[in-house]
């Protein structure tokens, strides 16, 4: 049974042909395909065209050549054609200076001839290697600079003192690379924070990318945050590099950290200490560069509780820490807010823009408002959509009615026959008042909600947003 070879395309230049023969019968097993030439112009075109795994060159062409200065040139042009491009300089025996110098100016390895079979396979193997990891270095750079593209509609928004603290409080921080932890219930905008603190740091023209770890199961964790070889898992079927590699240079947004499993909360601590992490399945640490901004919903009090979370850890990560209000603790901020996403939904819906009566601003703004901002956020689009004539009602901001409470009876009632239901039958409103009764329980934290109601974060997120809550 024939094994598939491991990379696409080797191109070898050489001007002795029978270089060129040894080469293309030696890589064939872990290449689908060896182009050979001596012509340095005709693999500048394979470059430009093809983009080959790796590249050899031989360093000089001209018969009596030594200096290397051949090989030189043609590793600038295809580097300029391909800066990510990988190219192993072929030099006779005793040229490993030239060789040196070709390191220098850009080649990722070299052979010497006449080579060791084992020694060419293992540098030309660890050369294409290296192509594979840019090029999905590439790719999760790119996935990263797409996510972190502005989303709108939420600028971190108040006038009030609370806000203005936070603002100083990102002020100060974000041009350092001090780790930042942002505190808050869920709803108030700690990925906002997050998102202000990268676009004011020195890190602003890198990708900022986010992690829910809410919202990766946690079998998946290790593999998203620290990435995988192929072959280290049933479903690896080829290397991935994990967020905190493809955050490289850029800034990392742990959501919910406080939902890192205990048991992977050394390895996160390591990564930080060490400033290089370890793909599930390799034994090769890759460096990185990275400033991690997480954030939580958990209570301080919750946070240093060492069962739930490593001291160690959060030492790390808390270097700033920055406590986020709740919206019933800067009502003030509610009418520019309510302005602000009014005019929002109003242009993205092509609707008429409608006067909010002050006494219906007074209303909101005396609601509690327990999904904070985003619940705001929610009822101000439900309320462009829905209402009607020039000006806004309460009625147009449906606002959630505090659960009726139960009352036990000890006695067991005795049902007439044929009695008519006294529940509500009513699936939509029976879900949303499951949903809000699990809130509560559970103080608006979204993990343990969800787990009680047998819903993943973001199918209780959706539910969330589908009620207004």
């Amino acid at each position: 049974m024939s094994v598939k070879p491991q990379f696409d395309l080797c191109v070898v230049v050489d001007d002795d042909a029978d270089i060129l023969l040894a080469a293309r019968l030696l890589l064939r097993d872990i290449f689908a395909e060896v182009v050979t030439t001596p012509s340095p112009k005709e693999a500048l075109d394979l470059v430009a065209q093809r983009s080959p795994d790796a590249i050899l060159l031989d360093a000089n062409f001209m018969r009596g050549a030594t200096d290397g200065r051949e090989g030189f040139l043609w590793l600038g042009r295809i580097l300029e054609a391909d800066p990510e491009a990988v190219v192993v300089l072929i030099t006779a025996h005793g040229g490993v200076s030239i060789a040196v110098d070709a390191m220098k100016k850009g080649a990722t390895d070299f052979v010497t001839k006449p080579w060791s079979n084992e020694r060419l396979l293992a540098t030309v193997r660890t050369a294409a290697s290296l192509r594979a990891q840019r090029r999905a270095t590439g790719r999760e750079k790119a996935r990263a600079a797409a996510i972190a593209a502005p989303v709108a509609a939420t600028p971190l928004l108040g006038t009030s003192r609370a806000m203005a603290q936070v603002n100083s409080l990102i002020d100060r921080a974000a041009p350092t690379e001090a780790n930042v932890i942002i505190l808050g219930e869920n709803g108030t905008g700690k990925e906002l924070v997050a998102r202000e603190i990268h676009r004011r740091s020195r890190r602003a023209d890198q990708a900022m990318l986010s992690v829910d770890l809410g919202a990766i199961t946690e079998n998946l964790i290790d593999s998203e945050l620290f990435g995988h070889i192929k072959g280290a898992f049933t479903d690896a079927r080829a290397d991935r590099i994990g967020r905190m590699q493809a955050a490289d240079g850029g800034t990392l947004f742990l959501d919910e950290v406080g939902n890192l499993p205990l048991h992977l909360q050394p390895k996160l601590l390591t990564a930080l200490e060490q400033r290089q992490v370890t793909p599930v399945g390799a034994n090769k640490p890759v460096p990185i560069d990275v400033r991690i901004v997480s954030a939580t919903n958990l209570s301080p009090d919750r946070l240093a509780d060492e069962t739930v979370f490593r001291p160690d850890l959060l030492f790390r990560l808390n270097t700033v820490e920055i406590e986020l209000p709740s919206l019933r603790e800067r009502r003030e901020d509610i009418p520019v807010l309510l302005d602000h996403f009014l005019g929002f939904y109003a242009r993205k819906y092509g609707k008429a823009e409608r006067i909010l009566p002050g006494s219906v601003l007074a209303a909101l703004q005396d609601y509690a408002w327990p999904g904070n901002v985003r619940a705001l956020r929610h009822a101000a689009e439900r309320a462009v959509i829905l209402a009607e004539g020039d000006a806004y009602s309460l009625a147009d901001f449906p606002l959630p009615r505090a659960p009726t409470p139960q009352i036990r009876i000890a006695a067991e009632p005795v049902v007439p026959a044929f009695a008519p239901p006294q529940a509500e039958l009513h699936l939509g409103r029976a879900e949303r008042q499951m949903i809000e009764r699990a809130l509560q329980k559970h103080a608006y934290n979204i993990s343990a909600a969800a787990a009680e109601l047998g819903l993943t974060r973001g199918s209780l997120y959706r539910r969330m947003e589908k009620h207004g809550l």
